[in-house]
């Protein structure tokens, strides 16, 4: 029978702690040893850091790559918040600027009578035909007469100045064509509210003469006129 031959051994279990190296045989050093050197095998194989584990793998290292990055977040947030509250002061600068800046005067009365100086207490007679604001409501209304009695627009009146146009006090005399052409184009663009459908109404120009020119009057003026009495019991312009 031919010889058996023994099965090989089991392969050894491995382990985690650092492989030992064999003890060195007992006996006097190599010739070629220095005197007094310790033999390589006594140095203890956990005295050296593996090669292939990183420094920046321990968690001294990780704190510090984290401080870092959280000192980077928040000087990010402090330059975002001071760039906007400057955004915020130049608006608001700007904002006051534009507020503090005084509008050039219009040649055209526009405004709401409720924009205008108020006078006090109505009714009020006397009242010259230069000194008519926007809106003024009159009672007995003669177109011809040189002043008259303003009255509230919620009580009977007449008439009631709807549109006022002023020109500049460096212009010459445009003549009476031109002033009557004037004052046809402010009735056209007048706002009138729809209660004048209640009323029989006409519409009614004042322009200065070349006299009164000279002496400094310069404004064209639109009325709305009931056909009889003082009839009107609101203001016809919002």
């Amino acid at each position: 029978m031919p010889p058996v031959v023994p099965p090989p051994p089991a392969r050894p279990p491995t382990s985690s702690l650092p492989v030992q190296p064999p003890a060195a045989p007992a006996g006097p050093p190599p010739k070629d040893a220095p005197a007094g050197a310790a033999p390589a095998a006594d140095a203890p194989a956990n005295d050296s850091t593996p090669e292939d584990t990183p420094a920046d793998d321990t968690p001294a290292a990780e704190s510090k790559q984290t401080l870092l990055k959280a000192g980077f977040v928040v000087a990010g947030l402090v330059v975002l918040g001071l760039l906007a509250w400057w955004v915020a002061a130049l608006i608001a600068s700007g904002t006051q600027q534009a507020a503090n800046q005084t509008p050039a005067p219009a040649t055209t009365d526009s405004a709401s009578p409720s924009a205008q100086a108020t006078r006090g207490e109505l009714p009020l007679d006397g009242v010259g035909a230069l000194d008519y604001q926007l809106g003024d409501c009159f009672e007995n209304f003669d177109p011809e007469a040189t002043e008259s009695r303003v009255v509230p627009c919620t009580t009977g009146h007449s008439a009631q100045l709807v549109a006022v146009h002023r020109y500049p006090e460096s212009d010459s005399y445009p003549g009476i064509a031109a002033l009557r052409e004037k004052g046809r184009e402010i009735c056209q663009g007048a706002g009138l509210t729809d209660a004048v459908a209640n009323y029989v109404l006409m519409q009614r120009n004042a322009y200065p003469s070349d006299t009164s020119w000279e002496q400094g009057d310069r404004r064209v003026d639109c009325y709305v006129t009931a056909d009889k009495g003082n009839i009107i019991m609101e203001s016809l312009i919002p």
